[in-house]
């Protein structure tokens, strides 16, 4: 599959976090004490809750939060920190201040584990995070997605379709208490599923990181008011460009002023209804172009979200047709998350978007069971041993 012309950035190894450097907060929506900097005031709040509620924490949740303040001590200082220790990032902050107190050191041991247990390949009974995929439709082709190839997305492949309530539910039901990041995402566009109302609703109370992302096009008064009034932690708009030209090559079928309409549709929304709202609103695009920059995308975006992040560009639109490359190194993705299709079918990446690599059903098995089970280890164990070029499409990844 040759690329198109727009996508000039060389693919390196990336790793799926969102940079510093490539994040900035679009609305300095938070004083800060002038005495005090933002580490020393984030330390003080999780010892505090520490004092307070330890005796309620299990034992393996306190030598987290004791790791974590340690390291909040060592940075305070200008210490290095050790593989193991862990700071909050740009965009953990901004959450972090949005938290309600009870929720604070359960908030830490998420992020904790969703960064750190990848990074040293630890392996609990369920993972970090887990991205359930509403539908695998979407009314747009953008140039980096697997939309666009067309083996996937025409009809006749096999691969569309809707996620059944019964299914969802069922997912909820055994992850609720055991997995705290959820995001409503993947191959298709959320707000298509005309019952995404009731996804939403049937998450209310249960998760701290409930994330959903969104092409925006299809966003109106009602499902915008459907959004703002759930129980989102991030609500991500994926947005590329600032200029029409560029924004309409990128994200194929969508027009730039519907998109802008819609940014002020729901931008008069939540100031006028939900004003007192956690819910953080994030434009995050993909940087296919060296001339993309989130600091222009801040400058031209930021009255209408609170944080404007770029991600690495992977070629995920070329997957199966990449060059089998010399990675070594293994992933992390097999440590942070799992992907639930909305046919029910379960696969430790997305950047194998045709499920090469799942043998399950979460129709029929377990997420504990799936993320546990001897073939998923197996797939953990030859990454392990350097030999992920032995396993299809793994081979051809950058993900590290």
């Amino acid at each position: 599959m040759s690329k198109n012309p727009l996508i000039n950035i060389v693919p390196k190894v990336k790793d799926n976090i969102i940079k510093d450097e490539n994040f900035t907060n679009a609305k300095n929506s938070r004083l800060l004490l002038e005495t005090k900097s933002t580490d020393e005031i984030i330390s003080d709040s999780i010892n505090k809750n520490f004092v307070l509620k330890k005796k309620n924490l299990s034992l393996k949740d306190k030598e987290l939060i004791l790791k974590v303040l340690e390291s909040y001590k060592k940075k305070i200082n200008n210490q290095s920190l050790n593989e193991d220790e862990f700071v909050l990032t740009k965009h953990e902050i901004n959450e972090f201040f949005s938290l309600e107190n009870k929720n604070i050191l359960r908030y830490v041991v998420y992020r904790y584990k969703y960064n750190i247990y990848p990074r040293l390949k630890i392996l609990e009974e369920y993972p970090p995070n887990i991205q359930i995929e509403p539908t695998s439709m979407c009314n747009l082709r953008c140039i980096m997605c697997y939309q666009s190839d067309k083996s996937f997305s025409s009809k006749s492949a096999g691969f569309m379709g809707y996620m059944k309530l019964d299914l969802f539910k069922k997912v909820v039901d055994e992850i609720e208490g055991k997995i705290e990041g959820v995001t409503f995402a993947s191959r298709g566009e959320p707000t298509l599923h005309k019952q995404l109302d009731e996804f939403l609703k049937y998450c209310e109370g249960k998760f701290l990181g409930l994330k959903l992302n969104t092409n925006a096009t299809l966003l109106d008064e009602k499902k915008i008011n459907l959004l703002l009034s759930s129980d989102l932690q991030t609500l991500v708009l994926s947005i590329d460009e600032k200029n029409k030209e560029n924004y309409e090559k990128i994200r194929v079928n969508a027009k730039f002023e519907k998109i802008m309409q819609n940014l002020e549709l729901l931008k008069n929304i939540r100031e006028k209804k939900y004003k007192n709202s956690k819910i953080k609103i994030r434009i995050s695009g993909v940087k296919i172009n060296t001339d993309q920059s989130v600091d222009e995308m801040n400058q031209f975006y930021k009255e209408f979200a609170d944080e404007i992040a770029l991600v690495d560009y992977s070629p995920w639109e070329s997957a199966y047709d990449n060059e089998v490359n010399n990675i070594q190194a293994e992933c992390s993705e097999l440590y942070r998350r799992i992907f639930v299709w909305q046919d029910g079918k379960v696969n430790p990446c997305d950047y194998d978007y045709k499920s090469t690599l799942s043998k399950w059903n979460a129709n029929e098995h377990s997420i504990k069971m799936i993320w546990n089970s001897d073939y998923y280890n197996e797939i953990r164990r030859l990454h392990k041993l350097k030999e992920r070029k032995k396993i299809e499409p793994c081979n051809r990844c950058i993900g590290t």
